[in-house]
């Protein structure tokens, strides 16, 4: 194996890595778990500021990890197999980041040590959204947002 850098995350590509590593690099920044809207004629995505009911409001965890699918039927898993194909992601996701070769940003829990850093900072999505549950269908694109897309991609 080459080495391009100090950390197992510079040394093996997205594809080599085993269960634990895969699970470890996410940041739980949460953006993932916030509703998007596609415009059916350009393919666009927009992030909302609304959040799947499964979400933990304070270290923005899915609650019901392991049943997430099962309790919330377009719960899109992210894999090694779908990463490349899922242009939504934020560009500060670690997955993405690592998959583009930009490495782990310093508030990243693998590289500061502290997982709440991500939420002090501000990059993630604490304090930012309101539930799907708590709001009428139609209410949805009065929601969509920028910020998720902007902020924590250094």
């Amino acid at each position: 194996m080459k080495k391009t850098g100090e950390h197992w995350w510079d040394d093996k590509q997205l594809s080599e890595l085993d269960e634990k590593e895969w699970e470890s690099l996410c940041d739980h920044c949460g953006k993932c778990c916030l509703l998007k809207l596609e415009d059916e004629d350009t393919g666009d995505v927009y992030y909302t500021d609304v959040a799947c009911r499964l979400m933990d409001a304070e270290d923005c965890r899915c609650r019901e990890y392991s049943q997430r699918e099962v309790l919330v039927p377009d719960c899109l898993k992210l894999t090694k197999a779908n990463l490349e194909t899922v242009a939504w992601m934020p560009l500060s996701c670690a997955y993405r980041r690592i998959m583009e070769g930009r490495g782990l940003p310093e508030w990243h829990h693998l590289v500061c040590g502290d997982k709440k850093e991500i939420h002090r900072r501000g990059y993630s999505v604490v304090g930012k959204f309101v539930y799907e549950n708590c709001l009428d269908g139609e209410e949805i694109e009065e929601h969509v947002v920028e910020w998720p897309l902007l902020n924590g991609n250094r």
